[in-house]
């Protein structure tokens, strides 16, 4: 904001004693107070001149590092401010407009600047650490640079009106593997290797038995073990895993649908679901992430391909609940296939509920279910239809409920 009153509180002082220098002086007819009073009056305007003489920036740029801030952890921003000036320049403060979604002391001393002559422009660097608070894409900035002159008695803010757009990440919790599963829901640490006959993916050698070709006899390993061995190829599939996120309104708040960040509970629902998703795809499953009624939120991605999973991420900083309630659909999106583990995000869960996804447990080989409000015994009848159920809260542990939903079938851990 910029201030209309120029000077300092010593400025003030120094023109409040030049206007009693000419009242005095004009009812006493002393004229040395009508000469300092003057004195006065040029110092101030001298001040103030000079600090519209002497600096003008051009541009104001800033950097984050890394580009996307994620909630609850740090991030650098750097700020180059772009300066010409001719004339020598006093040191000031500077304030670096920061908004909610971000946490930070975003301010410093600007510092003095020699002559410059020619009026090179010459680059300030400024930079402070802002924490993520509110997903979202939050922008940063006006900059605010307050200069004095030498003598402390004049003041210019100057507000510098660009303004940069901080992405603010989705929390992801490290979530442990579900190492007492793995085999069962088929992650790649346990691949399926599929005996074709043909193709050429892995090439191994079996024992020859009647009916194989000629063509396919492997001589080495036939020297090697002195009997007849062929070629049997090996193919691994890669498993797949899906991770539904439920965005209906009515199981958060009205305002989970008008801006990220707003409601803590669809806060934690958007947090579980990607940390899911990292977790999985870390553990070698190729994921895709959908929302209730099939609509994909997110592209298949490759197990192992953690770069993809950053990706997701940071599209997920945006995205927000919508008016419909589309959970009663879920189940024919899994009519009449057979999939891998599948993992349901949601939030106000009541009994009623569980009845409608039922169908979904025995079309997967392992389905968990995270709800951020269960209602009543909603869990424990969820458990008995098939589904692995844990309680999360916004403020309680993630890990915890996941692996304990895992171990036990349901889990009250956090609520």
């Amino acid at each position: 904001m910029r201030r209309l009153w120029p000077l300092t509180v010593r400025g003030t002082g120094a023109a409040v004693l030049a206007v009693a220098c000419f009242v005095i002086a004009n009812e006493v007819g002393i004229v040395e107070l009508m000469y300092f009073g003057i004195l006065l009056i040029a110092v101030l305007v001298a001040s103030v001149a000079s600090l519209y003489l002497t600096r003008r920036t051009d541009t104001v740029t800033r950097s984050l590092s890394p580009d996307v801030a994620t909630v609850g952890r740090d991030s650098l921003v750097t700020v180059r401010v772009g300066v010409r000036t001719a004339l020598p320049t006093a040191p000031g403060t500077w304030r670096d407009t920061v908004p909610k979604g971000l946490s930070a002391a975003a301010n410093g001393v600007f510092p003095a600047l020699g002559s410059g002559l020619r009026g090179a422009e010459r680059i300030v660097q400024l930079s402070y650490v802002v924490t993520g608070v509110r997903r979202g894409i939050h922008p940063i900035g006006p900059l605010q640079v307050t200069s004095t002159d030498p003598f402390g008695l004049a003041r210019r803010t100057t507000v510098f009106g660009e303004r940069t757009p901080v992405t603010v990440a989705p929390a992801v919790v490290d979530l442990p593997a579900l190492t007492n599963f793995a085999g069962e829901a088929g992650g790649t640490l346990h691949t399926t290797n599929n005996q074709l006959g043909q193709g050429a993916d892995n090439l191994i050698a079996r024992p020859w038995v009647a009916g194989d070709s000629m063509r396919r006899i492997h001589w080495r390993a036939t020297a090697h073990r002195d009997e007849l061995m062929v070629r049997q190829e090996e193919q691994e599939s890669t498993p797949e895993a899906t991770v539904v996120m439920d965005r209906g309104v009515l199981r958060f708040s009205p305002e989970a649908m008008q801006a990220p960040g707003t409601d803590p509970g669809f806060e934690a629902a958007v947090s579980a679901c990607v940390s899911v998703v990292s977790r999985l795809v870390h553990d070698g499953y190729a994921v895709e992430v959908i929302d209730s009624d099939g609509t994909v939120l997110a592209e298949r991605m490759d197990g192992g391909d953690m770069t993809e999973v950053e990706g997701m991420v940071n599209q997920f900083a945006s995205l927000t609940a919508r008016r419909d309630d589309h959970l009663g659909k879920l189940g024919r999106v899994f009519a009449g296939v057979m999939t891998g583990p599948v993992v349901l995000v949601v939030g106000r869960f009541d009994p009623a509920d569980a009845e409608t996804v039922a169908s979904v447990a025995h079309h997967s080989t392992l389905a968990l279910l995270l709800a951020v409000s269960p209602v009543a015994d909603s869990l424990e009848r969820a458990a008995e239809l098939g589904w692995h159920a844990a309680a999360i809260d916004p403020e309680g542990d993630l890990a915890l409920a996941w692996s304990s939903a895992a171990e036990r079938g349901v889990s009250h851990a956090l609520r």
